[in-house]
Order: structure tokens, then sequence, then C-alpha cells
């Protein structure tokens, strides 16, 4: 009996406690959304780099120069032109070749810099986007707004994924990082991801953001901690959520899932921690539960009911919220949400596994690139 409650009880704690502020949070997050039309739109240079194919491009590309947002340029960076698929490109996107300056520094790192260097002088704000993601028309609005506040040294969004068609492992992957989501909301943030975040040009050059940068593995971890160091705030913008609708095997998945927990773990160790606790006494109750659950124990299947009913409705609030940042989504949230629900007992497995597996992972980085060539109107070097 000891070791029941001992797991039991704390994860129930942990459930009712994650399940604390939804309502307020959900509020935030419609306040947030209906007010973006009206925000300042300064000039702005978006930046996406490439080193390889990516599923869905063309129409990810096609995304980025489509925006409600008057004055800003789209700049696709890669070190080399075969870098970039061909007919991948809308016409209103630039080319910014010469990438790879140092070989100590990360190619998407050295990518991003040239950019940096090649944006126009008139853009008050550098935004940066993920090629695999699919953004809304007013990303970049959601993006710019926050930065109006001279307190808040970045902006950033976060991604969902809903892959179409879906298959098991994609649809796992959407359930497992779903939690993550759950930690960026109103006030300053513990973390800025580089793949939908935006921040004011004098901010970037005076946190010294490129040298920070070009002496680290994680762009995200730089960013955050040159904000934070410099006492500025990173805001959550809710229109700035990205989608992935590619689709990932279980090999993928684990390896994708492996690399974030270990970037985690080396670069947001009180983050990690803090998820490792949580899924150990959430796994290790519901195996109590149902442990004590085969032996007869009445209390025990209700414990269980409770605890899984508290996460699957934490589940709900996580799609509902992201149904309203995704409204061009509406679709494939009605015949596929029910996931993020249902799924949940098997997410917290996942995110066990996954912490676990990270303590051991020494690999940073993983993938292949292939050879492609662009077009020669739209490149600047």
């Amino acid at each position: 009996m000891f070791w029941f409650w001992f797991f039991v009880g704390p994860a129930l704690a942990l459930a009712i406690f994650a399940l604390r502020g939804e309502r307020k949070r959900a509020r935030w997050v419609a306040e947030q959304l209906s007010a973006i039309s009206g925000d300042p739109t300064p000039p702005a240079t978006v930046i996406v780099s490439l080193n390889g194919p990516v599923e869905h491009l063309r129409e990810n590309l096609a995304a980025l120069t489509s925006q409600n947002y008057p004055h800003y340029e789209l700049l696709v960076t890669a070190r080399t032109a075969s870098d970039i698929p061909p007919d991948s490109l809308p016409p209103r996107a630039t080319i910014v070749l010469g990438g790879a300056r140092d070989e100590m520094a990360p190619v998407r790192i050295q990518n991003l810099l040239a950019g940096v260097r090649a944006a126009r002088k008139r853009s008050e704000i550098l935004a940066f986007a993920d090629a695999a993601g699919h953004v809304s028309a007013n990303w970049l609005r959601a993006l710019a707004a926050p930065l109006a506040d001279p307190e808040v040294g970045a902006a950033t969004g976060y991604h969902f994924y809903a892959p179409d068609p879906p298959d098991f492992w994609s649809l796992a992957r959407s359930v497992w990082d779903a939690p993550i989501a759950g930690l960026l909301g109103a006030g300053d943030n513990p973390f800025a991801w580089c793949g939908s975040v935006a921040i004011r040009k004098e901010i970037f050059f005076e946190l010294q953001i490129p040298g920070a940068w070009r002496a680290a593995v994680s762009e995200d971890s730089a960013l955050t901690e040159a904000i934070h160091k410099a006492r500025l705030k990173i805001a959550f913008a809710p229109g700035a959520v990205l989608v992935y609708a590619g689709h990932a095997t279980a090999r993928r998945f684990f390896a994708e899932a492996q690399h974030q927990m270990t970037m985690a773990r080396l670069y947001f160790p009180r983050l990690w921690w803090s998820a490792l606790v949580a899924h150990t006494f959430y796994c290790g109750g519901m195996a109590a539960a149902v442990t004590a659950s085969v032996r007869g124990s009445r209390g025990a299947e209700w414990a269980l009911v409770v605890q899984l009913g508290l996460g699957m409705l934490k589940g709900v609030n996580r799609a509902t919220l992201a149904k309203a940042e995704l409204p061009d989504r509406e679709a494939w949230f009605k015949r596929h949400a029910w996931v993020h629900s249902l799924w949940v007992p098997l997410g917290t497995w996942l995110w066990l596994c996954v912490l676990l597996s990270s303590i051991f992972n020494r690999t940073g980085e993983s993938g292949a690139r292939r050879q492609s060539v662009p077009s020669a109107s739209q490149v600047r070097v």
C-alpha cells in the first residue's frame, strides 16, 4: 500500500495542478488572437534556412510570401544552391547563398546569420521561420505585436503536428509534442523557439546574438539565455503557431524526440528535470493503480479512472486551444482531435521513455542532405 500511495498520490496532485488556470489561459489566448489585426506593422525581414528536401516546402514558402503584412521581405538562405530543391521557391522569395563560413557553427545557424547580413537596412524586425512548418496569414503580425512593448525582447510561437493524411506514429508524435506548448502563455516564457520567432533588429545586435549563435549548438538556448540575461521578456504569440503536416515513422519519431529532449537536458535542465519527475510519478501511478486493481482493490480502480480522466481532460484543452490558434485546420481537428484525449496515456509513457533515453544520448545532429539546383535569377550572394 505504501508504494501505491507513493506514486498515486503525487500523480493525482500533479494532474490536478496541471489543470489549474486553464480557463484563464483560454481567455488570454482568445484575447491575443482577436487583437492581431489592429497591431503596428514595422518593416520586417523573414528568414528561412534550407539544407535539403522538406515535405510541403513549396506550400510552406508560399504561405510566408502571402502574409497579411504590408512591408516585409522573405529570404531563403542556404549553404549552396544545391541545398534548395528545384521548383520550390515562390516568386517573392529571395535566395541568400554563402551561409557556411565558420565550420565550427552548425549549418542552420550559419544560414540564419547569412540572412541577417543580407536583410534590407530599413527592416526593424527580424523574424525566423522553420521551412517545414506552414504559417497562417497573420503569422508575422502575431509575432510583431508583442515587440511594441519595450520590456519584450522576443516574441515566439510554437508548432503543432497535424499530419494529413494521418498514420499511427505521426499522430503519436502530435500527442507527445502537444504538452510542450502548454509551457507557453502570458507574461515571460521559459524559452524562445527559433522555428517561429521575431526580435527587433536593434535588440538582436545589442544583445550580440550573432556571436552567441556562432558559439552555440542550439540557437533556441542561445537566444533565450541572451534575452533573459538582459532582463527582457519572451512573449508567446498564439497566432504564430505553425503546423507540421508531414509524417513520421517510429524511427524518425524517437530520433527527433530523443534529440529534442537531449537538447532540453543540456540547455533547459530545470524544464527537463520537472518533466522527468512528473512523468515518473504519472507512469508509476498508472502502473500502481493497475496492479492494485488486478488484485481486487476498488479504490485503485477509482484512482486510475480519476488520473486518466484528468489527463484526458488536459489533452482536450490542448486540442481546443490549438484549434483556436489554427482556424484553417478546423477540418483536421474535427476528424482527429480525439487522439489528444484518448491517447494521452500512451503519450505519457512515450514521454517517460524518451526522457530516460535522452540521459544516454550523446549525439547532437542527425539527418542527410540531398542535392538540387534553384533558379539563378533569385540568388543573392
